[in-house]
Protein backbone atom coordinates (compact mmCIF):
# COMPACT_ATOMS: atom_id res chain seq x y z
CA UNK A 1 0.00 0.00 0.00
CA UNK A 2 1.55 3.15 -0.62
CA UNK A 3 0.57 6.63 0.93
CA UNK A 4 1.37 10.27 0.13
CA UNK A 5 0.90 13.27 1.75
CA UNK A 6 -0.67 16.35 0.70
CA UNK A 7 2.60 18.17 1.12
CA UNK A 8 4.47 15.57 -1.10
CA UNK A 9 2.24 16.40 -3.88
CA UNK A 10 3.26 20.21 -3.54
CA UNK A 11 5.96 21.54 -5.52
CA UNK A 12 8.91 23.41 -4.12
CA UNK A 13 10.22 26.10 -5.38
CA UNK A 14 14.30 26.51 -5.35
CA UNK A 15 15.77 29.72 -6.28
CA UNK A 16 17.81 28.37 -9.44
CA UNK A 17 13.96 26.84 -10.55
CA UNK A 18 12.39 29.83 -9.88
CA UNK A 19 10.42 32.20 -12.46
CA UNK A 20 11.37 35.70 -10.89
CA UNK A 21 9.26 37.30 -13.47
CA UNK A 22 6.51 35.62 -11.91
CA UNK A 23 7.25 36.24 -7.79
CA UNK A 24 4.75 37.42 -5.33
CA UNK A 25 5.46 40.78 -4.62
CA UNK A 26 4.51 42.13 -0.81
CA UNK A 27 4.86 45.78 -0.29
CA UNK A 28 6.14 46.83 3.42
CA UNK A 29 6.15 50.51 3.78
CA UNK A 30 8.39 52.01 6.84
CA UNK A 31 7.19 55.36 8.43
CA UNK A 32 8.28 56.84 11.56
CA UNK A 33 7.58 54.33 13.54
CA UNK A 34 5.73 51.71 12.16
CA UNK A 35 5.86 49.15 9.17
CA UNK A 36 2.81 48.66 7.84
CA UNK A 37 1.44 46.18 7.48
CA UNK A 38 3.22 44.93 10.79
CA UNK A 39 2.60 41.07 9.86
CA UNK A 40 3.49 39.20 6.51
CA UNK A 41 2.87 35.82 5.61
CA UNK A 42 4.76 33.75 2.86
CA UNK A 43 4.09 30.57 1.77
CA UNK A 44 6.92 27.93 1.71
CA UNK A 45 8.14 27.53 -1.69
CA UNK A 46 6.72 30.14 -3.41
CA UNK A 47 9.15 33.03 -5.03
CA UNK A 48 8.56 36.71 -3.53
CA UNK A 49 9.78 39.94 -4.26
CA UNK A 50 9.97 41.89 -0.94
CA UNK A 51 9.46 46.07 -1.65
CA UNK A 52 10.57 47.99 1.35
CA UNK A 53 10.17 51.92 1.00
CA UNK A 54 10.87 53.69 3.46
CA UNK A 55 8.35 57.17 3.30
CA UNK A 56 9.86 58.26 6.54
CA UNK A 57 12.44 61.09 7.47
CA UNK A 58 14.68 58.52 9.15
CA UNK A 59 16.96 55.78 8.33
CA UNK A 60 14.64 51.98 8.98
CA UNK A 61 15.78 48.81 9.53
CA UNK A 62 14.18 45.84 8.65
CA UNK A 63 15.57 43.63 11.13
CA UNK A 64 14.77 40.28 11.17
CA UNK A 65 17.49 37.26 11.25
CA UNK A 66 15.85 34.35 12.39
CA UNK A 67 13.72 35.07 9.04
CA UNK A 68 16.40 35.77 6.52
CA UNK A 69 18.16 31.98 7.88
CA UNK A 70 14.93 30.67 7.11
CA UNK A 71 14.66 31.27 3.32
CA UNK A 72 16.40 31.05 -0.37
CA UNK A 73 17.79 34.11 -1.38
CA UNK A 74 18.18 34.93 -4.81
CA UNK A 75 20.90 37.68 -4.04
CA UNK A 76 22.02 38.62 -0.29
CA UNK A 77 22.93 42.04 -1.60
CA UNK A 78 20.01 44.03 -0.09
CA UNK A 79 21.42 42.72 3.55
CA UNK A 80 23.99 44.06 5.66
CA UNK A 81 27.02 41.85 5.65
CA UNK A 82 25.90 40.07 8.93
CA UNK A 83 22.42 39.39 6.86
CA UNK A 84 20.59 40.09 9.53
CA UNK A 85 18.41 43.60 8.23
CA UNK A 86 18.17 45.78 5.48
CA UNK A 87 18.94 49.12 6.12
CA UNK A 88 16.54 51.58 3.76
CA UNK A 89 17.35 55.26 3.94
CA UNK A 90 14.49 58.13 4.10
CA UNK A 91 13.26 58.34 0.21
CA UNK A 92 14.65 55.18 -0.71
CA UNK A 93 13.68 51.25 -1.22
CA UNK A 94 15.06 48.25 -1.34
CA UNK A 95 13.87 44.60 -2.91
CA UNK A 96 14.65 41.24 -1.70
CA UNK A 97 14.04 37.82 -4.06
CA UNK A 98 12.99 34.75 -2.31
CA UNK A 99 11.88 31.90 -1.40
CA UNK A 100 10.19 30.62 1.49
CA UNK A 101 11.81 27.46 3.05
CA UNK A 102 11.51 26.71 6.90
CA UNK A 103 7.73 27.40 8.06
CA UNK A 104 7.49 29.06 11.18
CA UNK A 105 7.07 32.31 12.95
CA UNK A 106 9.90 34.92 12.62
CA UNK A 107 10.28 38.91 14.75
CA UNK A 108 10.35 41.79 13.19
CA UNK A 109 11.47 44.83 14.40
CA UNK A 110 13.77 48.01 13.32
CA UNK A 111 16.52 47.99 15.51
CA UNK A 112 16.78 51.19 15.94
CA UNK A 113 13.10 52.01 16.91
CA UNK A 114 11.72 49.02 18.36
CA UNK A 115 11.44 50.81 21.67
CA UNK A 116 9.07 53.13 20.26
CA UNK A 117 6.81 49.98 18.89
CA UNK A 118 8.54 49.69 15.46
CA UNK A 119 7.86 45.52 15.54
CA UNK A 120 6.17 43.12 13.83
CA UNK A 121 5.62 39.64 12.78
CA UNK A 122 6.48 37.21 9.75
CA UNK A 123 5.15 33.91 9.11
CA UNK A 124 6.03 31.33 6.67
CA UNK A 125 3.08 28.51 6.17
CA UNK A 126 4.23 25.10 4.60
Amino acid sequence: MLFVTAAAAIPLTSVAAADWSKARTVTVVTLEYVFKPANLTFHQGVPYRLHIDNRGKETHEFTAPDFFKAVELRDAKPLNADRTEIVIQPGQHADLYFVAKQPGKYDLRCSDHDWAGMVGSITITP
